[in-house]
């Protein structure tokens, strides 16, 4: 999307116009180029106020964007999706080879049911030998046992109760182990970790992964953050709650502007670089916009005080004295209306007759990324925007075609290499030279 601050492009469209017009003149004035009556465009300027704009590039990402890797090393056996397919949380999305890690798991649980046997075992002998204890502490209560034996048997069964607690601590290893392996083969298959949209497809059938692999991007595309970066100065006007306009092209290329607020500002600065995020939460119902996009975006911080406004295009600088200006019909008045249909840009009755023009210079207010606020006109007054280099060469007098503000904000608008195309589709048409 290519905004045209450049207006070369309107003066190659008015000289078209303008010999376009010529043909019209009687054959003794083309011998005299100060007599030529050039043809121009004027729009009416007006009293109000300017949005205070800032511009900034906004990176757009998914406001749940996950890049999805695998936890483990194998091959890939199965892909079940594929780029721009809508996925549900927990849904399968891969499946690799698992061979490996269920034998893996077999041999853990082997080992688990050995461990669970030894315990067992150590359980049993120490059961016997305190038995035995038991029994021969009754003996020895009625001296009929020595009391070698019976410290030879609490020997004994320190060391059964020893091999008891080493098989309990074998046996929860191995579960341990056979829990791990378990997990490990779970990963062999792959499921999605939020619902959202895949893209950045990279799994493969065959091809070996690892968990420095990524296999997807996956991000929900309906609710998106555009993030822009605020300079130190900047956070002195610009304010979580203000209005923030996306710009974005469409399906059909056309100019879309997405409105919507300044969410969030992050309050640490960057100690280098004395900037920080802010973010501008989007519901992207249209799907204009797309994860990775880099886009302009407009931040409204608040109003000019009142001025007479006049479209960017309006403004005219004097090659020769460098005095800054616009070109004013000044015996048009406010009765004239503003053509309305752009159907009716080949009509020769749209034109005035010729009226007089002159320069006057203005001082610079309020500046505006389609319009300014200006000193030195009054509102109300015809300003051209279209042909101001046909008036410089020195003329006095033009036909003017009086055109709305959405008509000229439209003309700024434009792409140049739409306009060029007008331009040159409006040089060939039969009647485009009464205009």
């Amino acid at each position: 999307m290519k905004l045209k601050n450049n207006y070369c492009i309107l003066i190659f469209l008015a000289v078209l116009l303008a010999c376009s017009s010529n043909e019209n003149q009687n054959s003794g004035s083309r011998g005299n180029q100060n007599s030529v009556i050039p043809s121009v465009e004027a729009v009416q300027a007006r009293y109000g106020s300017l949005p205070l704009v800032e511009r900034f590039s906004g990176n757009v990402r998914s406001e749940n964007q996950v890049p999805l890797y695998p936890q483990i090393s194998a091959k890939v056996e199965q892909v079940f999706v594929e780029n721009g397919q809508y996925v549900e949380k927990g849904q399968t999305l891969v499946q690799l080879d698992a061979e490996q890690y269920r034998q893996q798991l077999v041999q853990a649980e082997a080992g688990l049911n050995i461990n669970k046997a030894r315990l067992k075992q150590a359980e049993a002998g120490l059961a016997e030998l305190k038995s035995r204890y038991n029994r021969s502490k009754q003996l020895a209560d009625k001296e009929l046992s020595s009391a070698a034996e019976i410290e030879q048997l609490e020997a004994e069964l320190i060391s059964a109760e020893a091999n008891v607690e080493l098989a309990e601590a074998q046996l929860a290893q191995s579960e341990s182990l056979v829990e791990e392996r378990r997990e490990q083969l779970s990963r062999t298959t792959i499921k999605a970790p939020i619902s959202g949209t895949i893209g950045q497809r990279n799994a493969q059938v065959g091809m070996q992964v690892s968990q420095n692999t990524q296999l997807f991007m996956i991000g929900d595309l309906t609710r998106l953050r555009v993030e822009i970066v605020l300079t130190e100065s900047m956070l002195n006007k610009i304010s979580i709650d203000q209005t923030a306009r996306i710009m974005v092209e469409d399906y059909e290329g056309n100019d879309r502007i997405i409105e919507a607020k300044l969410s969030r500002i992050s309050p640490f600065l960057n100690e280098v670089t004395r900037s920080t995020e802010a973010e501008i939460d989007v519901e992207n119902k249209n799907g204009w916009l797309k994860p990775g996009m880099f886009v302009p975006v407009d931040i409204l911080f608040g109003e000019s005080e009142k001025a007479t406004l006049i479209p960017v295009s309006a403004i005219y600088t004097d090659p020769t004295s460098g005095a800054q200006g616009v070109f004013i019909a000044s015996s048009m008045g406010s009765e004239i209306q503003p053509v309305e249909s752009s159907e009716n840009d080949g009509n020769p009755d749209l034109l005035t007759e010729p009226t007089p023009v002159q320069f006057k210079q203005i001082d610079i207010l309020a500046q505006g990324r389609m319009e300014v606020g200006v000193g030195g006109l009054e509102s109300g007054q015809w300003v051209v925007t279209l042909g101001q280099d046909l008036l410089g060469e020195g003329r006095e007098q033009a036909r003017v075609r009086t055109v709305s503000w959405d008509k000229v904000i439209g003309l700024q608008l434009l792409q140049r290499e739409d306009l060029l195309e007008d331009a040159l589709q409006e040089s060939t048409r039969p009647q485009a030279s009464t205009l």
